[in-house]
């Protein structure tokens, strides 16, 4: 009497040698969207400085110019506007919302594969990229008017004699403007990151 012990073939994908490839590619995936994440955090920064930086030239816009004594002189500031009010109210409260999102970056550096933070990002930039987008265009509007004036409605070209004022209030624009093409890389960056593969 013989003992024999009938072992079948092993069909598993580990012992075929395909578990190593599987484990490769989840390894593979996981640093592209580790990379995604790092780079959301960089272009989160950058946006940050942005905003805070055309809420501040805006915010300090202000020139005086002196009419043959000085108790007798025009002002510009951007307080006068409440388009230009309007932007640095907006552009504060798309730098305060990206300053709160940077945890959010963050855990999204640490857990790359978890959806939630993701989720929220993508959602909440979408809706900083639109007030920032409506403060930027319409402060636009009004600097192209002081830059030009329009004869039709015999609004006067104010640039000319108050340079100042005007290239900080451009200065600003230009920055809002910058933030706005950050977030709106944020929110495909975020996308990307959502793919499954």
């Amino acid at each position: 009497m013989s003992a024999r012990v009938d072992i079948p073939a092993d069909t598993s994908a580990a012992a075929k040698g395909t578990a190593p490839l599987i484990a490769a590619s989840t390894h593979v995936n996981g640093g592209y969207k580790k990379g995604l994440a790092i780079f959301d955090l960089v272009l989160r920064l950058g946006a940050v400085v942005t905003a805070l930086a055309a809420a501040a030239a805006m915010g300090t816009s202000e020139q005086t110019l002196p009419f043959f004594t000085q108790f007798f002189q025009f002002q510009a500031s951007y307080d006068d506007l409440p388009t230009f009010q309007f932007h640095v109210i907006a552009m504060a409260i798309v730098s305060g919302y990206l300053v709160l999102s940077l945890p959010f970056s963050i855990v999204a550096i640490v857990r790359p594969h978890a959806t939630g933070p993701r989720l929220l990002l993508i959602i909440l930039d979408t809706v900083a990229l639109t007030l920032n987008t409506a403060a930027a265009a319409a402060a636009a509007a009004i600097v192209y008017l002081a830059h030009n004036g329009n004869s039709s409605a015999n609004w006067l070209a104010i640039c000319q004699q108050f340079g100042d004022f005007c290239r900080k209030a451009s200065g600003a624009v230009v920055a809002s403007f910058i933030a706005a093409v950050l977030l709106l890389f944020l929110i495909v960056i975020s996308a990307l990151a959502l793919r499954k593969r």
